[in-house]
């Protein structure tokens, strides 16, 4: 991973933080893309100290309002002249609907429209790697999407449930890593989905998750992993000359893993990324 650069979104704690510190100790410079500044700076000498590398830092990003992806991608564009890793790990999870800058219900939008969009300023950067890779962390919970994306309710106006947004979001990271692989297939950039496991980190602890939701996210905190193990599979597919060339596929454990049938659809893949392409323009935002 020398002379290799890397964002990651999120990279401020949990499997986020573990991942750059992996990939900085491999030698690349590594980006934190994260919300608040301040933790950034902190995450980012924590990281430094743990690798052992200098060649870490951060941009701001807040995946809640497109205007700050723009910015973000403004800024690694300006700072570096090549991109070869971008590593959608940032997401949320909320007890109650809540709706970005831009009006969309924010499950959604931080975990899929965000990246989405992020992905698209930074895709031209990427195609001038010898062989970029993006990286987006899904979830097993996108079996939960049981019926599909709900194209008729896409922003749960009719009908909100934490994890019945955040199943469905997680589902929309497969379909987005299967139609982006399909965009690139004549380039030599690969996209692929991460499934990092029950980790035990920050993920809904500070305040996002109440009520019955936030008491069961802390029952099962004794069973779950820790985010050093959890970032395993990110940094696989970050790094590992295995999966070079490799692309379109859900990866748990470092292994090929069996999406579910709504994920393995063509159509919903193809129709989702035409309607999020839809929901960023309409918001007055340009696509390259």
């Amino acid at each position: 991973m020398h002379e290799r650069v890397v964002v990651v979104t999120g990279g401020n704690s949990g499997i986020g933080k573990e991942t750059a510190i992996a990939l900085a100790i491999l030698g690349a410079t590594t980006v934190l893309a994260c919300r608040d500044r301040a933790k950034a700076e902190s995450a980012a000498a924590d990281v430094r100290a743990a690798s052992g590398s200098p060649d870490v830092h951060i941009a701001e990003l807040d995946l809640a309002d497109l205007t700050s992806v723009e910015r973000c991608a403004a800024d690694v564009l300006a700072r570096w002249d090549r991109i070869d890793v971008l590593i959608n790990n940032a997401g949320g999870i909320w007890s109650s609907r809540h709706t970005t800058a831009q009006g969309m219900e924010q499950t959604f939008g931080v975990n899929h429209v965000g990246p989405f969009y992020l992905t698209a300023l930074l895709l031209d950067r990427l195609r001038q790697s010898d062989a970029g890779r993006i990286v987006t962390v899904s979830s097993f919970a996108h079996r939960a999407a049981f019926a599909g994306i709900h194209w008729d309710d896409l922003q749960s106006e009719k009908r909100y449930t934490p994890f019945g947004a955040y199943s469905q979001s997680k589902l929309a990271n497969i379909l987005f890593t299967r139609a982006l692989a399909d965009h690139l297939s004549d380039t030599t950039v690969t996209a692929n989905a991460a499934h990092p496991g029950p980790v035990r980190s920050g993920f809904g602890m500070d305040g996002d998750l109440s009520g019955v939701a936030g008491w069961g996210n802390r029952l099962f905190r004794p069973f779950e992993i820790t985010a050093k193990a959890g970032a395993a599979t990110s940094v696989y597919l970050a790094a590992s000359p295995e999966v070079h060339g490799a692309s379109g596929g859900y990866y748990a454990r470092s292994r090929p893993a069996r999406m579910s049938a709504q994920a393995r659809s063509d159509a919903a893949a193809a129709r989702l990324w035409a309607v999020t392409e839809s929901l960023i323009t309409e918001a007055g935002y340009h696509l390259p």
